[in-house]
């Protein structure tokens, strides 16, 4: 069996996005309801966190800095010592609804910037979200409204990620009465998603599909919310392997590491009693036997 190893004790609310940032060695990620933007450095496990004034659904190395994608729009973090964030609005969202923010989210192979949107209250059901893209080729796009939706109609997407050679994108939609992930037609020079159908049908298997990555050899890992697990597709659609964690609900994994061989894991702490899984909300690392891709840097 696989070593999964605890290597931040986070506690987070909701652990979300990580990303690996192979220059300072560094896993970045966030805590989305806390709106909390954190930092685990590989060579020595220290711990570094910075708090923006609104919630952070997902991240993306832009720069010297990042890009975050929360309620209200797009905005560009530049993370400074003693815990001092600057939080510079790029782009403003309209929601349709009041109650939402963005959630999952992911830059293509070229640096476009894909979030999805949700309604912050899950029991509504409510298929209100859409998937925005971004590209940045305006620099004076400061205070301006998103792309409109590329896709429409979603409840809690999810488990965006881009094939190695970027022709493929995936989604997910994690809400209970969906479980779906979805394969498109991606256009690389376009950045236009067409074609749609259906990848997995997450009903018939263990979790709910959320956050997901790519690995070098085109597979799909994704966690299975609820089941405490991670599952791996092939390009396919086929699970080849499961990788049981020691908490219920994993939230997004992403690979980073020396060589790239690790895959880290982010997870949900519950309200409530938590006694039969101490560790919920923590930051998890195992080497599961396969290579992961660099994310790209958001253009921009």
């Amino acid at each position: 069996m696989l070593n999964v190893e605890l290597i931040v004790d986070a506690r987070c609310s909701t652990g979300e996005s990580p990303v690996w940032d192979a220059a300072g060695q560094s896993l970045w990620w966030v805590d989305i309801p806390l709106g909390r933007l954190h930092r685990w450095r590989s060579v020595d496990g220290a711990v570094s966190t910075w708090t923006a004034p609104e919630m952070l659904g997902c991240i993306a190395r832009s720069g010297e800095g990042w890009v975050a994608a929360a309620q209200s729009g797009l905005f560009r973090l530049t993370p400074h010592d003693g815990g001092v964030l600057d939080f510079e609005l790029i782009a403003s969202v309209t929601h349709p609804h009041s109650g939402m923010r963005f959630n999952d989210g992911r830059c293509d192979r070229q640096g476009r910037l894909w979030a999805g949107t949700m309604l912050l209250d899950m029991a509504k059901a409510a298929a209100v979200g859409g998937l925005y893209r971004h590209t940045f080729e305006d620099a004076s796009c400061n205070a301006t409204l998103l792309n409109p939706p590329v896709v429409h109609g979603l409840i809690v997407p999810n488990g965006l990620a881009f094939s190695p050679d970027g022709r493929t994108m995936y989604l997910s939609d994690s809400h209970p009465s969906v479980q779906a992930i979805w394969t498109f037609d991606y256009d690389p020079d376009a950045g236009l998603p067409s074609n749609r159908r259906l990848f997995v049908d997450m009903k018939t298997l263990p979790g709910r599909p959320d956050g997901a990555a790519i690995d070098a050899d085109g597979c799909y890992w994704v966690c299975g919310n609820d089941a405490g697990c991670v599952h791996r597709f092939t390009p396919d659609g086929r699970l080849d392997r499961t990788i049981p964690l020691p908490v219920k609900k994993p939230a997004m994994c992403a690979f980073g590491g020396p060589g790239l061989e690790t895959l880290f894991i982010t997870s949900i702490r519950p309200e409530g009693d938590v006694s039969d899984q101490p560790l919920a909300g923590g930051v998890f690392a195992v080497r599961p036997g396969a290579v992961g891709l660099l994310e790209p840097v958001c253009r921009g």
